[in-house]
């Protein structure tokens, strides 16, 4: 199977830019989620970091009111 697949791949001309191409669209990926993790708002990531835990302390809530 690797054979018929490296032979067909030898056979496509310019076939070396794809891989180049594929590390550039990902590292350009990458230092966009950097850049927007580094640059967001430390209040909103603060807030939505307790969400879970306030959602969890709702649910907990409403479950002993409902077995009362």
């Amino acid at each position: 199977m690797l054979k018929f697949v490296k032979y067909h791949m030898a056979s496509i001309t310019d076939i070396e830019i794809f891989p180049i191409i594929s590390f550039v669209i990902f590292f350009l990926f990458f230092l966009g989620v950097l850049m927007l993790v580094f640059r967001s708002d430390k209040k909103l990531m603060s807030k939505m970091e307790q969400m879970p835990l306030e959602d969890s302390i709702l649910a907990n809530r409403e479950n002993n009111e409902e077995n009362i």
